[in-house]
């Protein structure tokens, strides 16, 4: 059996009690990084055998997990933080076992976005997951351009190195709608930040960015036209 494990995304207190009992059962995990994985595993005394497996090594790593799978082994696939497969490894190792017969199920937990959507005070009933958009401008812009005239309520992942320049690139193709911005969600301090794009860009050019950042960006509204659209038509 092939478990996936959400793990605290910050809070180490948010690990369930279910993910421990599986995690205390299972015979291997697979780590997203062994390193991180083990502070957490020493955290609640939790002693286990890991195979790294990360995006460089998927078919590697992944062929061997599958044969421990098919020896009968209970593997657990955990992350660095949050749900496997979420802008994270886990999809092909799913994949993988499905493939080849073996059970998968899934002890979730905590997903920063769901957080970050929530806590943004825009519409929840109806959103696209965009996940981390092109690093480059050129096809940041190109990316947001595909939602552009969606209703739903849109949501990427960022890094503080590109926080601004996503900013920029989202009030260029966007125009200047509400949304929010959150860091360090479930820690110390975490943080939500509320506004039009343009109040927001102006917050991140006066601050050091740290951590990766969710951005929730409001849909279309109803009545909205997109720039440039035949209003008479």
């Amino acid at each position: 059996m092939l478990y996936l494990i959400a793990t605290p995304i910050g809070n180490l207190n948010d690990m369930t009690l279910r993910a421990l009992e599986t995690l205390q059962k299972v015979d291997v995990i697979a780590s997203e990084d062994t390193r991180k994985t083990g502070l957490l595993l020493k955290h609640f005394s939790i002693s286990k055998p890991q195979i790294a497996f990360h995006e460089h090594n998927e078919q590697r790593a992944g062929e061997r997990i599958e044969a421990l799978l098919k020896q009968g082994k209970a593997v657990a696939m955990v992350t660095n933080a949050g749900t496997p497969g979420i802008s994270d490894p886990g999809f092909t190792l799913v994949r993988r076992a499905i493939s080849a017969q073996i059970d998968v199920t899934m002890i979730p937990g905590p997903t920063a976005f769901v957080m970050a959507l929530v806590l943004s005070g825009l519409p929840v009933h109806s959103f696209t997951f965009r996940g981390f958009p092109p690093r480059k401008s050129v096809g940041r812009c190109k990316f947001m351009a595909l939602d552009k005239a969606s209703p739903h309520t849109l949501i990427f992942y960022e890094s503080p190195y590109r926080l601004e320049g996503f900013l920029q690139d989202a009030l260029q193709t966007f125009g200047d709608r509400e949304a929010a911005i959150a860091n360090d969600l479930t820690k110390m301090f975490e943080s939500v930040q509320r506004g039009k794009l343009s109040a927001l860009l102006a917050a991140v050019t006066q601050s050091k960015p740290r951590g990766e950042y969710i951005i929730v960006i409001a849909g279309i509204g109803k009545g909205e036209k997109e720039e440039g659209e035949d209003t008479n038509s």
